[in-house]
């Protein structure tokens, strides 16, 4: 392989950095001199048998031994004959001396250089001597293999501060060490000397084997104390287990105790109650016993009433003393029916807390979920109030727009229908879009973009293309054609097919293969000039893959969704609703709209009305204009589509937080956390989508979370239910209502 040198000017390394060992400094050199030029001597050129030690010398020719002798010239005559120099050594010379007198012979790696030139004429002798090239080639490997050797060795001297060589000269700069040698002998010497080296090297490896098997067996006895402890620890949380299930035990036959010894209390209290009513009783029944005894008797024996009198004061004492007992004993006890009536009213009490706890619970998350969303409202005004300042900032007076009727073709009443309900922003994109139109109107070719792999298959010629010169109605209908042909065909199939191929397919089909790239070049730069026509500028994103196809059949879907919608609700089939039938229409065609989304549209539909209409013709809301331009109806409820995309989006990034990179994992909680009704099977669709993967394929690498998003947005990623912060306000508005009626 032949070296390249590098040229005289070559900048050598920096003497402050660190010194590097020979071999990596023989590398860097051999990549200064790759920057070099190839020689031209690396072509083969014509050989000769020319000696070396002949140049410019007669040579007598000395006959062949092979011929016979009658064949040999006559007599002792020698022929002479003048052999030159060849001219590929001349050339190899005048190369080798040009090339050392180009070399900076002053630098420190000066002999490294003047090798170079040496090598390079080495190697072009073995690449042109094909027969003696494996001998040459072993001759000058085995001479790189000792260069290198050389500065391995010198190193490894350097390493050791008991050996050093004799023969070698040391120079220390401040990071660098040259190092110089005498002969092949100090190579021998020098390995000699590294044999003490290697065996203290051995000798201090065997000693650190020792000790790292030391090591081993210490901490081999500390691990065994530790599992011996681990085991002790476990038996002892195993008997305190046991003696835990044990006093529970205790703990429930003790409840089962009171609660046994509480009920035969109560049993009692209840018979000595009744035992005093009836004592009460027996003792009235006694009185009036004796009362009327006294009334029959009168002439009764006094004794004997004495007597009687004893005997009742005796019973009377005892009844009282009994009295007393059961007065002392039960003088605490509460009334069977009060302790029911309060063991009652605590139950409904502790019944009434339990649902005011869950009812505060409630109000509580509840809170916490409107101060997230009073948080996050104060954050985004936040963000509007700075956005205001720096357009307060940046602001510049408001052109007067209707200067540009004088020079827009159509005059005022052109330029008036142009500027209809657009801003300042669309206001450009229209002004732009006169002049570029205008401007292509008097281009009549394109230059091709060639053919290389980075250009669109569409647009793949060299030369120069021909402008067709379209109109803005003409292009409008070619690509409703185009979108008309592919649906057809891929609902015929079965099978999604690529834009850009189908879109070269139609117009080599309808127009010839000769033509087919007039009419592409052409339509692609009506497309990207006319970015305010939505059938254009929708054609040309999907075209250049800024966008996936789903978004453009999704908004379809969306306006077709609607009118159905609309007509459903028109039960008279006159073509116009009343404000509130076309509000409740759009509300059932998309329950996920908020309020002023909603009112939007109401607004958007009146636009051509008086105030004091009431009736709507939704018919008129989806018509076109002949160069594909929609209502302020349809373009309303495009850009909601693309703003409720964004935003819900824009939650999912919150809500991955400052992750860098997401995992499929994570990408499906974040989607599940801020879209709770999601589907398995639309949430599947989207991670394909974030991961350009098949559904088939669940496993799949982290992405940056930039990326991903970036997908996502490509594509046709919409909320599928209501988000939780409106599914609680919702909820918190009907129970506020509930609460009122």
């Amino acid at each position: 392989m032949a070296a390249c040198r590098a040229p005289p000017g070559g900048t050598a390394p920096d003497s402050s950095s660190e010194a590097p060992d020979c071999q990596t400094r023989i590398n860097r050199l051999k990549y200064i001199l790759s920057k070099k030029r190839k020689t031209p001597l690396s072509a083969r050129g014509h050989w000769s048998t020319w000696p070396a030690f002949a140049s410019g010398q007669t040579v007598p020719r000395s006959p062949k031994p092979c011929h016979a002798p009658e064949e040999r010239p006559p007599g002792n005559k020698q022929v002479l004959r003048t052999i030159p120099k060849p001219r590929y050594l001349e050339r190899l010379e005048s190369y080798l001396r040009k090339e050392l007198q180009s070399l900076d012979l002053t630098k420190k790696n000066s002999q490294e250089l003047k090798l170079q030139p040496y090598r390079e004429i080495f190697e072009f002798f073995i690449d042109n001597f094909k027969t003696y090239k494996p001998l040459l080639s072993a001759i000058k490997n085995e001479y790189e293999v000792t260069l290198v050797i050389k500065p391995s060795l010198c190193t490894m001297e350097m390493a050791s501060d008991e050996i050093l060589p004799r023969n070698c000269n040391w120079d220390v700069g401040p990071k660098s060490i040259t190092v110089t040698r005498d002969s092949s002998a100090h190579q021998k010497t020098t390995i000699r000397a590294l044999e003490p080296l290697k065996a203290m090297i051995t000798t201090m490896s065997e000693e650190c084997t020792q000790k790292i098997l030391a090591l081993q067996e210490k901490e081999r006895d500390e691990i065994n104390m530790l599992k011996q402890e681990k085991q002790h620890l476990l038996k002892f949380i195993d008997n305190m287990k046991e003696e835990k299930s044990s006093l529970q035990v205790q703990v429930e036959r003790l409840r089962t105790s009171v609660a046994e010894e509480y009920a035969r209390y109560l049993n009692e209290y209840g018979a000595r109650k009744m035992l005093l009513a009836k004592l009460n009783d027996m003792y009235n029944e006694r009185l009036d016993r004796t009362r009327h005894q006294v009334q029959d008797v009168k002439g009764e024996d006094a004794v004997k009433l004495t007597l009687a009198l004893k005997i009742a004061r005796q019973d009377l004492t005892k009844a009282q003393v009994k009295l007393n007992a059961m007065i002392a004993d039960y003088g605490d006890v509460v009334p069977r029916r009060d302790f029911e009536s309060l063991e009652k009213k605590y139950s409904d009490l502790l019944q009434e807390m339990k649902t005011l706890q869950r009812d505060f619970d409630q109000l509580h998350k509840e809170y916490e979920t409107l101060q997230e969303i009073h948080r996050e409202t104060a954050e985004e005004r936040d963000n509007f109030r700075a956005e205001l300042q720096q357009a307060q900032r940046n602001r510049t007076p408001r052109p007067n727009w209707a200067k540009c009727s004088e020079v827009i073709p159509g005059g005022a009443a052109r330029w008036g229908c142009l500027a209809e309900g657009k801003t300042s922003d669309q206001l450009v994109d229209v002004l732009l879009e006169e002049i570029g139109t205008g401007v292509l109107k008097e281009i009549n070719v394109f230059p091709g973009w060639g053919k290389g792999d980075t250009v669109p298959v569409y647009l793949r010629h060299d030369g120069e293309v021909k402008n067709k010169k379209l109109t803005k109605k003409d292009v409008v209908n070619i690509l409703k054609d185009v979108w008309k042909e592919k649906i057809a065909l891929e609902q015929q199939t079965g099978k999604r097919s690529s834009l850009p191929e189908f879109f070269l397919g139609y117009l080599q089909k309808k127009y010839g293969d000769a033509a087919a790239m007039e009419w592409s070049y052409t339509l692609y730069e009506n497309m990207r000039l006319c970015r305010s026509n939505h059938v254009l500028s929708s054609f040309y994103d999907v075209l250049t893959g800024k966008v996936g196809e789903e978004q453009y059949h999704g908004q379809n879907q969306l306006v077709s969704n609607l009118q159905k919608e609309l007509a459903a609700c028109d039960s008279s089939n006159s073509g116009s609703l009343t404000r509130e039938q076309f509000s409740a229409a759009v509300r059932e065609a998309f329950p996920l709209k908020r309020k002023e989304s909603i009112q939007e549209l109401v607004d958007a539909s009146r636009y051509r009305l008086d105030s004091t209409e009431d009736l709507i013709d939704y018919v008129s809301l989806f018509k076109e204009d002949e160069e594909g331009n929609a209502e302020p109806f349809v373009a309303k409820l495009r850009s909601q589509y693309v703003r409720e995309r964004r935003e819900y989006l824009r939650e999912l990034r919150s809500k991955l937080g400052d992750l860098t990179e997401v995992k499929a994992d994570d990408l499906k909680t974040a989607f599940c956390t801020i879209d709770p009704d999601i589907d398995d099977q639309t949430l599947d669709t989207y991670v394909g989508l974030a991961y350009q993967v098949r559904r088939e394929q669940p496993d799949q690498d982290v992405v940056p979370t930039e990326t991903a998003l970036e997908r996502l947005l490509a594509g046709d990623v919409r909320r599928a239910g209501p988000s939780p912060g409106e599914r609680s306000t919702t909820s918190l508005e009907e129970e506020q209502a509930d609460f009122q009626d």
